[in-house]
This record gives structure tokens, sequence and C-alpha cells, in this order.
């Protein structure tokens, strides 16, 4: 099932994952090659257990940091592509202010999205409950176009509000009317989601492991079967399961081999189950 060469590269079913660290493989790639390029990066001193996370002596190591892989990552997206960048707020993740008003200098703002995880966590007693993360999208200027197909993410309305909507009698064809309904109804920019707890039979063994279905969502709406998309952070491959799911080319770089090893026997549960089906 899998066959690596000698620059660790590893194939798996319609993609690649590559061990190395994301400044040293990122400018082997070629130019304009990926639609959609997911990035879950450390978010800086915000996991303080996790090495991977505590790398930086400063916030300005870290930006500079970011600023370096995101100019990467910019020349090898597709002129109709996007970016997304996750991050978070709080007492110690301040950074994350500074790191996207640098982004948005260096690539065009495009939308910020709430990723609401439906429950709290680290609790505080001194402000509320945070219960959320952001995702900064980004492309490649004011002028680009972006491809994103809004109706691939529409979210579908309960049987019994179909009913309450089809009794509006301002509406005269009732056929119509439901046929509308029944696509759903358009996501916004905040995906509520619930995170991943201990006992979730998804979770895998990351400590920042994002839910499938938020990635799927990322996926569905901004690229095409077919397109390539890139994670430079694989982490635990949730973007190479989702986009193996939807039938995406893939390519994960990801610096720790035992993460690799994760994200290895993942695919091969997915690339080996019945139900399997490329979206």
């Amino acid at each position: 099932m899998y066959h690596t060469s000698h620059l660790d590269k590893t194939t798996v079913g319609n993609g690649e994952i590559i061990i190395g660290d994301a400044l040293e493989v990122l400018p082997k790639l070629g130019d304009r090659k990926f639609q959609l390029i997911i990035a879950d990066p450390p978010y800086f001193q915000v996991l303080l257990e996790e090495s991977w996370d505590n790398t930086w002596k400063s916030p300005d190591d870290y930006l500079e940091w970011t600023l370096k892989w995101v100019r990467e990552c910019k020349r090898v997206l597709r002129p109709d592509g996007l970016l997304y960048v996750f991050g978070q707020l709080g007492k110690r993740e301040h950074v994350w202010l500074h790191t996207c008003a640098m982004l948005a200098k260096e690539m065009q703002f495009h939308d910020m999205i709430v990723w609401d995880r439906a429950v709290g966590y680290n609790e505080r007693y001194d402000s509320f409950t945070p219960q959320y993360e952001m995702v900064l999208a980004l492309r490649h200027s004011a002028n680009s176009t972006p491809y994103f197909d809004k109706d691939a993410v529409r979210l579908p309305y309960e049987e019994e509000k179909i009913q309450s909507y089809l009794k509006d009698k301002r509406y005269k064809d009732k056929d119509a009317r439901e046929l509308h309904l029944r696509k759903g109804k358009y996501a916004t920019n905040i995906l509520r989601i619930p995170s991943l707890k201990g006992s979730s039979k998804e979770k895998i063994g990351h400590p920042s492991q994002k839910p499938i279905a938020l990635i799927q969502q990322l996926i569905l709406s901004s690229s095409r079967k077919g397109d390539a998309v890139l994670d430079p952070f694989l982490g635990s491959g949730t973007t190479a399961a989702a986009a193996e799911e939807l039938g995406r080319q893939w390519t994960g770089i990801e610096l720790n081999p035992d993460y690799c090893e994760i994200t290895k026997k993942r695919m091969a549960r997915i690339l080996a189950s019945p139900e399997f089906s490329l979206g």
C-alpha cells in the first residue's frame, strides 16, 4: 500500500506524506500547484507541554517563522485558490492578533471563520470561558477571484422546519419552494462543530486534532474533485483523511515521524474500508 522514497516521501491513496520541516520542504514544491492549502500550525506557547509549540524564544521569532512559510504557501497556491490558517485568541494566544495583521498585509484578507467548538475549554475564572478558534482565509490579491462553492456546504433544514415553511401562503409554487428548502440553507462563517474529546472514536493521539467534519467543510467549499490540497503541518492526518474521502489529491508535510505513522495507519483504515468511496 505504501511506497517510500529516499526523500522521505510516502505515497498513500490519492496523496503523499512528506516527512520534514515545512520550511525545507515547501521550497521544493512546484509553483501554483495547489487549489487549497489548510494550515494548522503550532499556535506558539499554547500547549506548554508540547515541545513543537515552544520552539521559538519570542513572539517576534514565531512571527518571522510564520511569514516564511506563508510566503512559500502563496507561491504554491493557484491564482484562484485559498489559504486557511488556524489560530486562537486568549491570554497566552494574543500573538494570533499580530499574526492576522501581518498576514493580511502579505496576502489579501478574504474571510475570518469562527470555529465554534460547542464546548468551552481551559476554564478561566476572571473572564468568559473560551469556546472558539478562528480560521483566517487568505487569497492572492485584491483582484483575485477564488473558487468557492457555497452549494457544497449547505446545511439541511429539519423536516419540521420545512413543513412549517411550506405553510407560508406567500409562496404560490409549493413544489419550487420545497425544492429550494430541501437544498438546505447556506452555511455561515461560524461553523459549530463539536471539538474532539478524549472519549471520541475519532481521537487518535494528537493533542490538537481537528474534527474531520470541520476540515471537510473547507475542502468541499474551496476545491473540486481532483484538485490538489496541501497541509504543511499534517499532524494526525485529518486533512489527508478528508481529502482522500472527498476525491481530492493531497500532500501532507509533517516533521514528527510518529505523527506520520499515525496518519499512515489512519489512511490504511480508510482505504481498507468496504464502504469507502471517493466522495
